[in-house]
């Protein structure tokens, strides 16, 4: 591996997530979310809830961000906590129907803006990204460490 592919590879990608984030973050901000409150939103939409275990584990929100973000929405009555049937000492944090009726109205849109932004690209095109994306994913979910040479 060339030291310089290695670096042009390591900042088109922290470029081309930075520019991500930018955009979809300016295009969730205009329905007056967080990015976080967003991810939130539309991993419970079309769903009965789920505990923040479960919540975390399918949003990029760590379990010290979820609460504060899960009390804001709460806050916006766009949330709900309720006592788990299975687990007393759990919850479930669910949507509102403010809440479902928020998700039906923004999620589609903001689809459709990433949609529009992916525009130009070929079916062949995407297989290309999701294959090299999955290959990295790999990369950095190896279970054995001890490949690292240090």
């Amino acid at each position: 591996m060339s030291q310089t592919a290695f670096f042009e590879t390591l900042r088109e990608l922290a470029s081309c997530y930075q520019l991500f984030e930018c955009f979809a973050s300016h295009d969730i901000r205009q329905f007056e979310l967080t990015p976080a409150q967003f991810d939130i939103i539309a991993t419970l939409g079309n769903t009965k809830g789920m505990t923040p275990k479960q919540l975390c584990e399918k949003t990029l929100i760590t379990k010290g961000t979820l609460t504060g973000v899960v009390d804001r929405l709460i806050a916006k009555s766009l949330l709900s906590r309720q006592q788990s049937q299975q687990d007393r000492r759990s919850f479930i944090i669910c949507l509102t129907p403010a809440g479902q009726t928020l998700f039906e109205q923004i999620f589609p849109l903001h689809v459709k803006t990433l949609q529009q932004a992916f525009a130009n690209f070929s079916d062949n095109d995407f297989q290309t990204i999701n294959g090299s994306l999955r290959k990295l994913s790999e990369a950095f979910t190896h279970p054995d460490s001890s490949h690292i040479k240090r």
